[in-house]
């Protein structure tokens, strides 16, 4: 929200300066995070000053050049070099002299320096108005009135205007601060309470009497869709005259960011920026029939916007019709282009309304309109103001266009909205406070932000709630307003915090995710956020069948909830591979979300693991060397270790998504899928290099992780012993088996089984292949013995014969 300093102070009673109003609009909730200065013309003329031309001469060296003197109003007067055809004695001019900074209206500033021109010295300059930003033309110097005394600073001729603009980090819920009006009657408010009074009051502008027409132009106003419209104010002007706006009326909007365009569009833009309520004039002779409806149209009815587009509607979407129910404008979003003001427009049907930001919100969404009458509408404006403002925008449109009212106010509010009553105890109020507040104080507050205080007694207080704030409905909405204009940062410090220690469960499910993160980003990874919401295009009509699908989704390729962390992630990839960047590893905690049965809905927690490129790049050492599903499965595996999960189960688990796909387990719990993406998912996003995909079920293995932070023991003082094992067997054996049947052989003394050769050859027989096997034998409390060894190695021998028919290798 963008707030300039002048036109806020033109509704104070009392001027704070820029930076004392700055630290009170912090302090009453409406934080300022920035604070700049605007100036309508750059460098606002400092330095320049008004000279009277004495002398012209002809320059001795150059035909387009002269000699001039020209008096500044101090000391002796100046010699000028000056190439403009029409400089003459006894103008008066700007002068830009010795040490001034000028601002053309393009280019760079420039200072002022004494200077030699074809050897003649030059104290200065004679400006032309694109030479100091007051315009762009470059004709020849600018010939001031003659009445002007030499020495009077420009900015005292031309006025330039200098603000103060800020930028407020408005929270959804102020919507009565959307405005300057809005901000004003805080900023007294809280000046009251600082001084204990109730004399400071917003300055609201005094509706005078309208100029009325000769003739009346009567349109007909008929809502029938009035749970979009409760209320609909209208009136005709007519007699305009559409022209550039005055130079106050320009400042005004461009300090806060907004171009003005003409006359009346101003007028809309300045109410819609001093009151928060958006307004739209119509060309009233292309209301045909002079009717104005407020309805519904069919699905899909064509509809030309005022950016020359055309829109199809949706059913929801309420529409500002004409006699022949035909579409004019997005109620409250956006105009039409065949009703929209001209610079041949005379007369003019002006639209204050109130519409439901149930109604607005979808319909800005839908078509992607976010303009700021909608972003207000959604919000909520007050529906108490609509005739005020309609009537205020028409006495500037009569002054500054020339128009005059030519019918009633046409007010359709058939059910006027009751003001909303709450009812808070003093107690509560100073328990969520924190603070004790007098009674008093409490009601001065409330009343001076417009609250009506309805009943009070020794226990509570009932008020009622001013319309401009439709966001206040319980006691707690109450203490915020009071704290915010005592001023939040005057709420006491206590001297003790006293808490109750909390007990956290085991394990610290932050704790956790810290660890494993920790550890990937000290691997090298990079981790990612993606959005939860995604493109359905993505996925198979199965998958959609169970996704969680957005009903006001932001844009047509934001429309579900995802259901797997791949395809976000694949964004990523595919973005970072298309700058060069083609070596990646990247890490992502996120949810998926799913659709249950009975419309009930599923979010589960993910650790993904995203890798393509080389796992080590190209020197003079190595060959590059591409990830592969060995230095994936070497991560996840050492990412159980981090986390003391033990007995994972491989298997396989190909997907549509995956090729070369496996699944591990633990405790039967499926926890991790992970392989090669499939080439046609790949294709999706545009990627033509391989890449690896791990998925955690985060929730899983939370679920699995012990219950204490102790996985510490005491390292064994004896030695550990290795023994080697080739094993020939048949090709389809995996190594998997091979661990799962020395499993079955219960010793504590076999630490670890490890494959550190994998040799195939004709002469070991058809189809068949060797495992080099080690095993790592130890016991804690003793050195072991060969006996001991020999009698474990024989019972691996003898479970790899029987379950396997493994032959072993001597």
């Amino acid at each position: 929200m963008t707030i300039s300093y002048n036109w806020l102070c033109d509704y104070l009673p009392v001027k704070p300066t820029p930076e004392e109003l700055s630290v009170i609009l912090t302090r009453i909730g409406l934080e300022v995070e920035s604070l700049e200065q605007f100036e309508s013309v750059k460098g606002s003329l400092e330095g320049l000053v008004i000279g009277e031309v004495l002398t012209v001469a002809q320059h001795p060296n150059a035909d387009k050049l002269r000699l001039t003197t020209v008096n500044t109003g101090q000391g002796e007067p100046l010699h000028i070099v000056c190439g403009a055809p029409n400089v003459a004695a006894g103008q008066k001019v700007v002068i830009a002299p010795i040490g001034t900074t000028i601002y053309p209206a393009s280019g760079e500033p420039m200072t002022m320096k004494k200077a030699k021109i074809r050897g003649e010295e030059s104290h200065g300059m004679i400006c032309a108005e694109d030479e100091i930003g007051l315009g762009s033309s470059h004709a020849g110097i600018m010939v001031l009135d003659a009445s002007l005394q030499p020495g009077t600073p420009a900015r005292e001729v031309f006025k330039p205007v200098q603000d103060w603009v800020y930028e407020i980090g408005l929270t959804p819920n102020r919507m009565d601060a959307m405005s300057h009006l809005g901000v004003a009657k805080d900023v007294c408010a809280y000046l009251n309470n600082t001084e204990n009074t109730s004399k400071y009051k917003a300055l609201i502008p005094a509706l005078p009497a309208l100029p009325k027409a000769a003739t009346a132009y009567p349109i007909s106003v008929a809502v029938e869709n009035l749970d979009a419209c409760p209320r609909y104010s209208g009136l005709s002007i007519t007699g305009v005259t559409i022209a550039p706006s005055p130079e106050w009326l320009k400042n005004k909007l461009l300090a806060i960011g907004v171009r003005p365009i003409n006359n009346i569009v101003d007028i809309t833009n300045f109410i819609l920026h001093e009151t928060g309520q958006p307004l739209h004039a119509f060309n009233a002779d292309a209301i045909t029939g002079k009717k104005v409806i407020v309805k519904n149209l069919p699905q899909g009815t064509p509809f030309v916007t005022l950016d020359e587009k055309e829109r199809k509607l949706d059913a929801a979407d309420l529409m500002i019709c004409n006699g022949n129910s035909e579409p004019m404008c997005i109620a409250g979003v956006f105009g039409g282009m065949q009703s929209g003001i001209t610079d041949t427009t005379q007369n003019i049907f002006l639209e204050s309304a109130w519409f439901s930001p149930a109604s607005i919100r979808p319909t800005s969404f839908r078509h992607g309109l976010r303009t700021d009458a909608a972003a207000r509408f959604e919000k909520g404006v007050d529906i108490s103001g609509t005739v005020y403002v309609l009537q205020r925008a028409a006495a500037l449109i009569c002054e500054l266009a020339g128009g005059q009212v030519a019918s009633e106010v046409t007010d359709v509010y058939p059910t006027p909205k009751q003001q909303t009553a709450v009812t808070s105890t003093w107690s509560y109020i100073r328990k969520l406070s924190g603070k004790d507040y007098p009674e008093d104080k409490i009601v001065n507050i409330l009343s001076s932000l417009g609250f009506d205080i309805l009943e009070r007694d020794a226990e509570k207080l009932r008020v009622s709630v001013p319309y401009s704030k439709p966001d206040i409905s319980i006691p707690a909405d109450i203490v915020e307003e009071v704290m915010r204009i005592d001023g939040l940062d005057n709420i006491e410090i206590p001297s003790q915090v006293l808490i109750t220690p909390a007990a956290n469960p085991k394990p610290d499910k932050e704790k956790v995710r810290e660890k494993a993160a920790n550890y990937l980003a000290a691997n090298g990874f990079n981790e990612i956020f993606t959005n939860s919401i995604t493109n359905s295009k993505y996925f198979t009509p199965e998958v959609l069948e169970r996704t969680v699908k957005m009903i006001n989704s932001l844009s047509a390729d934001l429309d579900v909830m995802r259901p797997s962390m791949l395809e976000t992630g694949l964004e990523s990839v595919s973005h970072n591979l298309n700058r060069r960047n083609d070596n990646l590893m990247f890490f992502e905690f996120g949810n998926t979300y799913a659709v249950q049965e009975q419309g009930k809905y599923e979010e589960t927690a993910h650790l993904s693991l995203y890798l393509t490129g080389q796992k080590r790049s190209e020197n003079w050492m190595h060959k590059a060397e591409p990830v592969d599903f060995y230095f994936l499965k070497g991560y996840v595996q050492n990412l159980f270790r981090q986390l003391g999960i033990t007995g994972l189960q491989w298997s396989e688990a190909t997907t549509d998504s995956l090729q070369q796909g496996w699944q591990i387990s633990v405790k039967n719990k499926p926890v991790v899928t992970l392989g090669a993406v499939s080439t046609q998912k790949l294709k999706q996003f545009d990627i033509k290099q391989q890449v690896w995909f791990a998925d955690f079920n985060w929730n899983i293995v939370l679920g699995l992780l012990q219950k204490s932070d102790n996985f510490y023991k005491e390292i064994p003082k004896f030695p550990a012993v290795r023994r080697d094992l080739a094993l020939v067997l048949d090709k389809q054996v995996k190594f998997a088996a091979v661990e799962a049947a020395a499993k079955t052989v219960k010793s504590s003394l076999l630490q670890e089984l490890n494959l550190f050769d994998v040799f195939e050859s004709e002469k070991l027989g058809a189809n068949k292949k060797s495992y080099a096997v080690s095993f790592t034998f130890q016991d804690a409390q003793k050195t072991l013995t060969d006996k001991e060894i020999d009698a474990v190695m024989d019972k691996l021998v003898k479970a790899f014969e029987g379950q396997l028919q493994a032959e072993i290798r001597k």
